[in-house]
């Protein structure tokens, strides 16, 4: 860490902090929100749906393990810019391929530590997800000016951004089911969950039709994570309604999981500062258990137009505040999940809903590839 490099984060509303860079020297900015794991940076820092925001993590101390490659939940860092309190130029994980700090400027990502993490969190809880910006090249007042052209992520469309660009398989290919992905900005984790099943999954690219998934004749169909504001991705929309006309057998999560809520005539909204972190409690409306979850959102499902859609039942809430954590569709075999069952590094408290998802291939039809 250049520990003589002065950095600042300026709030679209006016606040400006200093500290020192980390990462890359240069300007980048995004939406600031706030994740509350105590582990799991590199997983953070390379998950598609964090693609255009700047993450502050609430931990204490961020870098002292390092990087390896087998955390990385995508083929490359996705964060816009990285605010941290205690930035460890050390780190002590035998098997680390690097630094964080070498691990960010490899990936171009430019950060801020040595500032009051505790009060930018406060402060974003109360005022709600803005814009930000993080330069250690610019004057705060070169900032100022630069921040006013960083885009809103209210009706921001991100998933064909991230998105693969070419199909691919991904398992074994002589396993027993085969699922059709649909990435909007998947996680490996997921992949690695569906594969130790016993699926077979080919990827598709964002955009890609339900007619053109269906050549492949899959078992059903998993709508991935993502960044973005889900009611404006309508081809991702229209596709999830023609698996549901089909009938096929269908899993969301994630922004999957707010598709198939707009694709099942439920609108979306932007949350205050979302949900992001490993510890958010939800309840199983089903079993009445409760389970610690991993989340990462800022948009959610309508849950006033829930209780009136006679087509969808709500399955799991958010014990915090009562958002929608998961729906299913009573006249179809599809359903979906906010939070993430793939969880990596955890918790692991909601894995069977693969479990689930398998089982509900298997219900009605014989599976003999």
């Amino acid at each position: 860490m250049k520990v003589d490099k002065k950095a600042y984060l300026l709030l679209e509303d006016g606040l400006l902090i200093e500290g020192v860079a980390v990462g890359k020297v240069g300007t980048s900015g995004g939406e600031i929100c706030f994740n509350t794991g105590m582990t799991g940076y590199q997983e953070i820092y390379t998950d598609p749906s964090y693609f255009g925001q700047v993450v502050v993590t609430t931990a204490s101390h961020i870098g002292n393990y390092g990087t390896i490659d087998e955390d990385q939940e995508s083929n490359h860092t996705q964060v816009a810019g990285v605010v941290i309190n205690d930035f460890s130029e050390d780190h002590s994980r035998k098997g680390a391929n690097d630094s964080l700090q070498t691990y960010l400027e490899k990936n171009n990502v430019v950060g801020i530590a040595g500032l009051d993490t505790r009060m930018l969190v406060r402060y974003i809880r109360s005022k709600g997800a803005m814009n930000a910006l993080i330069s250690s090249e610019l004057t705060p007042e070169e900032m100022k000016e630069r921040i006013k052209h960083v885009p809103s992520m209210d009706g921001l469309e991100l998933s064909s951004v991230v998105s693969t660009k070419e199909s691919y398989f991904f398992g074994d290919e002589n396993a027993s089911v085969k699922v059709a992905v649909l990435d909007l900005g998947i996680k490996r984790n997921i992949l690695n969950n569906l594969s130790k099943r016993g699926c077979y999954c080919k990827v598709f690219p964002a955009k890609t039709s339900f007619a053109e998934m269906a050549k492949w004749n899959p078992d059903g169909y998993f709508i991935s994570n993502g960044p973005g504001d889900p009611a404006v991705m309508d081809y991702a929309i229209t596709t999830v309604k023609e698996i549901l006309d089909a009938n096929k057998k269908l899993f969301g999560i994630c922004l999957g999981h707010q598709i198939l809520g707009l694709a099942s005539g439920l609108s979306t909204y932007k949350m205050h500062h979302g949900h992001r972190g490993l510890n958010h409690p939800v309840k199983n409306l089903f079993t009445g258990l409760g389970e610690m979850t991993s989340q990462n959102h800022g948009f959610a499902i309508s849950e006033k137009e829930s209780k009136k859609n006679e087509k969808v039942e709500v399955t799991h809430l958010h014990l915090n505040d009562n958002t929608i954590m998961g729906i299913r569709r009573k006249d179809k075999d599809a359903f979906s999940v906010q939070y993430h069952p793939e969880a990596s590094p955890g918790p692991h408290d909601s894995v069977y809903l693969f479990d689930q998802f398998i089982e509900l291939i298997r219900a009605n039809e014989s599976v003999t590839r």
